[in-house]
């Protein structure tokens, strides 16, 4: 008896102890996501699907719906989102940086700018953009890359990589590595100079935000650690949040539909799509 009640406080007291860690912890999704301090003034609560602040060094996952608007915020200036999509129906369908860079004719992402597949479809839209300092050429940063530099790359360590949690995010999914594209990072800008070299933009400031329209079903990785160009000899990172709420996908009557023939074609080849599979 004495055994068994030994062991039923040991079970008491690390439940009062997880209770305690999630009622004190700031690195929770907020359920319902309308409880979330920051909420945009503008979206009704109803609307809320997602709210969610992500840890300097950690990461986070979902599945959203078609037309799901996804808003990225960096309240401190030094957040730097790691970001992958892929088709949640058919997930062997992800983002493709060089297609992201080629159908627009343009290798800077901003506002209005389609986030494409390897299939010649959309699955996201940059639909407002206040940072302007982004990157699609150098992916995130690797295990090898945060060992050398940081002397640690382990995901529960002091200085996690953008892969190793983004295998981590991904392996909720059913995914692996193998599914893994190279990655674009808002917040934290890289622009190529003449001789071809990348420079590190750094940040816009405090308070900048990134939003995103689903245009399909989507599967949305995020980590958050420092860009791989970031000449800081220390991990920094700063907090990111992360709220979505229902709304719809680009259509006919939004400007970026016909913002040039590529642009328009990969827009009716995704409306296609998603019209024939019924999503």
């Amino acid at each position: 008896m004495d055994g068994r009640k030994l062991a039923l406080g040991d079970v008491g007291r690390a439940r009062e102890d997880a209770r305690a860690r999630a009622a004190s912890s700031e690195w929770m999704p907020y359920l319902p996501p309308a409880s979330a301090p920051f909420a945009p003034a503008d979206v009704a609560p109803a609307a809320l699907r997602w709210a969610e602040t992500v840890a300097p060094g950690g990461y986070t996952h979902l599945r959203v719906a078609r037309g799901t608007r996804i808003r990225l915020d960096d309240p401190t200036g030094n957040a730097c989102a790691s970001v992958v999509v892929l088709n949640a129906v058919e997930p062997w369908e992800r983002l493709n940086v060089a297609d992201t860079q080629k159908i627009p004719w343009q290798a800077y992402l901003g506002d209005g700018h389609p986030l494409l597949s390897g299939d010649g479809r959309v699955l996201a839209t940059i639909v407002a953009d206040t940072s302007g300092r982004h990157d699609a050429f150098c992916g995130t940063t690797s295990d090898a890359w945060n060992e050398q530099k940081y002397g640690d790359a382990l995901p529960e360590g002091p200085s996690p990589s953008g892969h190793g949690l983004l295998r981590l995010a991904a392996a909720k999914h059913g995914l692996t590595s193998r599914d893994l594209p190279p990655a674009i990072s808002f917040f934290q800008g890289v622009r190529a100079e003449a001789d071809g070299s990348l420079a590190w933009q750094g940040s816009a400031g405090p308070g900048a935000h990134v939003d995103l329209r689903a245009e399909l079903p989507l599967i949305v990785l995020i980590a958050n650690v420092p860009h791989a160009l970031d000449p800081r000899d220390d991990y920094v990172v700063g907090p990111l949040r992360v709220v979505a709420w229902a709304e719809r996908p680009t259509g006919e009557d939004d400007d970026v539909f016909h913002a040039s023939p590529e642009r328009e074609r990969a827009y009716r080849n995704t409306v296609a799509y998603a019209e024939l599979a019924g999503l």
